[in-house]
């Protein structure tokens, strides 16, 4: 049964937000390959939702699979945050000719949730001294609580999209 009411472009047809939808399955397929994580924790949707906006931002609707250009485009976008942060603020806030509002719409709230969910994460800086550095022994132990932070969802999927883009 068809809704009474749609906002769609016209013909009586529903939008169908495809580009994002083939972004997310591409996504998805580089984290599967990559087996980095189990597909039911918040770190994936991070990497997964990071990797789907950059290859719907890329305007890389590729027919089949990523080609190596396209590989290694990514690679080089996903490999450092804050760039890539601002090139997704840039590309979202004038998207390309012939973006539809329904996929537009899907990218922008990704990228909501990316910024506004906070993950805990291993705060690296705060371990304390390797253990080949020589210690001045007046430093006390980190404690274990300390060891970890609340980082915006994003700064743990673009690694973890990074290294998927590696392995694939």
């Amino acid at each position: 049964m068809r809704p009474e009411r749609h906002e769609g472009s016209g013909g009586g047809e529903l939008p169908v937000p495809m580009a994002w939808m083939y972004a997310e399955y591409l996504a998805d397929e580089l984290l599967l390959t990559g087996d980095l994580m189990e597909p039911a924790t918040l770190e994936y949707r991070a990497g997964r939702d990071a990797l789907a906006l950059t290859i719907f931002l890329l305007d890389s609707a590729v027919a089949e699979a990523l080609p190596a250009a396209r590989v290694d485009e990514l690679r080089l976008l996903t490999a450092y945050g804050p760039p890539w942060r601002r090139w997704v603020c840039d590309r979202l806030g004038a998207p390309a000719p012939g973006c539809s509002d329904a996929d537009l719409a899907l990218a922008r709230a990704a990228w909501r949730w990316l910024e506004e969910t906070e993950l805990l994460a291993a705060d690296l800086e705060a371990i304390g001294p390797l253990p080949w550095e020589e210690d001045d022994g007046g430093a006390d132990p980190v404690a274990e609580d300390a060891a970890q932070v609340w980082t915006p969802a994003w700064q743990l999927g673009l690694p973890l999209g990074h290294l998927a883009v590696h392995l694939y």
